[in-house]
């Protein structure tokens, strides 16, 4: 019998810590809501819960030491050929908190997604939530892209909004977002994995299913 599981997108995902969205990812997966596996999990930290998640799905979990490379380029180019050995076919930084270099990006040409949230290019960086809330912003959100050499800066793929009332928190804000990625995320990969984002200059087009 056919290996069903051979058409399907192999996902090699990014992370640095609890690994919230990459549950999510993990989830739609298993409901069929992506057509893709996550068939690696890397992290650049040891004590990441998002590496014990993967491993309850029994899914590789690898934890890759900055401090036993010489550079940033050494450290990428090992990440490079962890993701090949692993058969990745799209790599998804949920949550990872280094800039990939030029190795990954070479290797898999239009094939790294990132999420942010907030509505980029409004509020780049690690903090986005925080930097929007304290601005006074009536309206963040979430953004997906594709992933370049420039933090945060990569052809916009989907954004979803979100409010901020008079009554939010940070704390409270940052559970609606997380909220709001847990959902946008799995479906700008499954539009990746149907094939339906075609993508000119800094436009992407999302064809309907």
């Amino acid at each position: 019998m056919p290996d069903a599981r051979a058409s399907k997108l192999r996902i090699g995902v990014l992370i640095s810590g609890s690994g919230t969205n990459l549950q999510s990812i993990i989830d739609a997966c298993g409901r069929g809501e992506i057509d893709g596996e996550v068939v690696v999990v890397i992290s650049d930290k040891e004590a990441a819960f998002g590496l014990q998640r993967a491993r309850n799905e029994a899914i590789s979990a690898v934890f890759l030491d900055r401090s036993h490379h010489d550079s940033a380029v050494a450290y990428n180019a090992a990440l490079t050929e962890l993701l090949r050995a692993h058969g990745v076919q799209l790599v998804v930084m949920a949550g990872y908190m280094r800039l990939l270099g030029k190795a990954v990006l070479d290797a898999f040409p239009g094939a790294v997604l990132n999420l942010h949230p907030a509505l980029l290019p409004a509020f780049p960086g690690a903090s986005g939530i925080r930097h929007a809330f304290e601005y006074g912003v009536k309206v963040t959100g979430v953004t997906v892209h594709f992933a370049s050499e420039v933090f945060d800066e990569g052809p916009i793929i989907a954004q979803a909004a979100v409010l901020i009332t008079e009554d939010d928190s940070l704390e409270t804000l940052e559970a609606k977002i997380h909220a709001i990625e847990h959902e946008i995320y799995p479906r700008a990969i499954q539009a990746y994995a149907s094939g339906r984002l075609v993508v000119d200059g800094r436009r992407v087009r999302v064809l309907p299913e």
